[in-house]
């Protein structure tokens, strides 16, 4: 009952958007002041890029999100960006993905980055891209605040990823 729960809310939360503002705010979901922003230290041309992807996207030799869990999964997947395209799947309740069932680009656009790499507008696409499941809640947010937020940043500064592209689902 519960992943059908979540399938329907998805679905109203598509055709209602403001029904998604309103969830957030009595949910008391975690609000930030301003733009974080970080200036670019070189050119895009001359950076590297990594996806952060929080649509559910991973591997399917990977373990997928717990979508039983209420309050989500605050987990990662790691995303080689030379993965073959036929290998990622979305595990995610709470968005309709089946337009990016049929194109991973929608959630994912790796392939949309090497085209720009291929064209010298970014100097290279990570070797490894990540994945989370977007819909976090409860005592969930402060594990990813606190843990695997920050773990997957320190990944990305050791990776020399320059830029992270965040693509919600």
């Amino acid at each position: 009952m519960g992943r059908f729960k979540n399938r329907l809310l998805a679905k109203l939360f598509t055709m209602f958007p403001w029904f998604v503002e309103r969830s957030a705010q009595k949910a008391g979901a975690v609000e930030v002041e301003g733009v974080p922003w970080t200036p670019l230290s070189r050119p895009l041309s001359e950076s590297t890029l990594a996806v952060v992807t929080t649509a559910g996207v991973h591997l399917r030799s990977q373990p997928p999100f717990d979508m039983d869990d209420p309050d989500g999964d605050p987990s990662y997947r790691i995303l080689p960006a030379a993965a073959p395209r036929g290998e990622l799947v979305i595990t995610h309740d709470y968005y309709d993905h089946s337009d990016a069932e049929r194109d991973i680009n929608i959630v994912y656009p790796v392939d949309r980055l090497a085209e720009l790499r291929e064209e010298g507008l970014i100097g290279a696409l990570a070797e490894n891209n990540y994945g989370f499941m977007g819909h976090i809640d409860g005592r969930h947010v402060r594990t990813l605040i606190d843990e695997t937020a920050p773990e997957v940043a320190r990944r990305l500064k050791s990776e020399g990823v320059d830029v992270a592209l965040l693509t919600p689902g």
